[in-house]
């Protein structure tokens, strides 16, 4: 998916605070990243009610696996819902729009139906919700982006520069 891969993983290791271990597991959000999620989700979703914390987020980073492709990924479909359909962001809650975009850029980068499957029911665990509500937010989350997913690797790109930022 992504040309470069070894480079982008060096340039995300040390750009995004990972540290400079080339054995460090980039399978979990580092904290300036972490609190850029949770500032800019509680701009795009203003709701008051389940407010995203940088607890939740750590929590299902580490619970979920979160790796920092997936955050960015997230990050471009959030951009997307801005521009074509706000009224979505307007009705979800930021811990909500966090944990399903999560789920649905990771599905994306990783779910080959084989070996590394994504689940809803294990999301929703990681992210204190039941299964029901997990498929129901990744339906309407699918409905509002109307299932555009797929992404030039330019736009990850432009968003790692602006996370570098």
């Amino acid at each position: 998916f992504l040309p470069r891969h070894q480079k982008l993983s060096e340039r995300v290791r040390k750009r995004l605070y990972y540290g400079w271990d080339k054995d460090c597991s980039l399978d979990n959000l580092s904290s300036p990243v972490a609190d850029i999620a949770v500032e800019l989700l509680q701009q795009v979703a203003p709701s008051p009610i389940r407010r995203l914390q940088k607890k939740y987020v750590s929590h299902v980073s580490r619970e979920a696996c979160i790796s920092p492709c997936s955050m960015m990924l997230a990050l471009v479909y959030i951009e997307r819902l801005r521009h074509r359909n706000p009224e979505y962001l307007q009705q979800i809650s930021s811990s909500d729009l966090f944990l399903i975009s999560m789920m649905v850029a990771s599905k994306y980068l990783y779910d080959e139906g084989e070996e590394e499957e994504v689940f809803n029911d294990e999301w929703g665990a990681a992210g204190k919700v039941d299964v029901q509500t997990m498929n129901t937010l990744e339906m309407n989350f699918l409905s509002a982006i109307d299932w555009s997913l797929y992404t030039d690797p330019r736009e990850l790109f432009e968003v790692l520069s602006w996370l570098e930022g």
